[in-house]
């Protein structure tokens, strides 16, 4: 890993951050295992909730939590993927480096 590598381009903001400041960024220095995990994290508990949604009945609901669910889910999901892009892109520098 080089140390040395400038911050705006070693730090990647998350794409679900908002604002001009990101405070959730990914370390693209990271090793792909570590970027992996945090990819599996993310979308097992996205895929988790939506297998709990599945299961339950709507009856009790309410109207307003439907934005609440479907933001957590574009969060967990979105940072996943943005995970795994940054895995792809680790595991391609390695294998140029071999």
């Amino acid at each position: 890993m080089n140390m040395f590598t400038p911050l705006n381009t070693r730090f990647r903001p998350l794409k679900t951050c908002d604002g001009d400041n990101p405070v959730m960024v990914i370390d693209t220095a990271a090793a792909p295992g570590d970027l992996l995990n945090a990819a599996d994290q993310r979308l097992r508990a996205a895929s988790d909730l939506l297998e709990t949604l599945y299961c339950l009945c709507f009856k009790q609901a309410d109207v307003k939590d439907i934005p609440n669910i479907v933001n957590a889910l574009y969060l967990l999901t979105q940072d996943g993927c943005d995970s795994v892009s940054y895995t792809h892109l680790r595991a391609h520098e390695t294998s140029l480096h071999l």
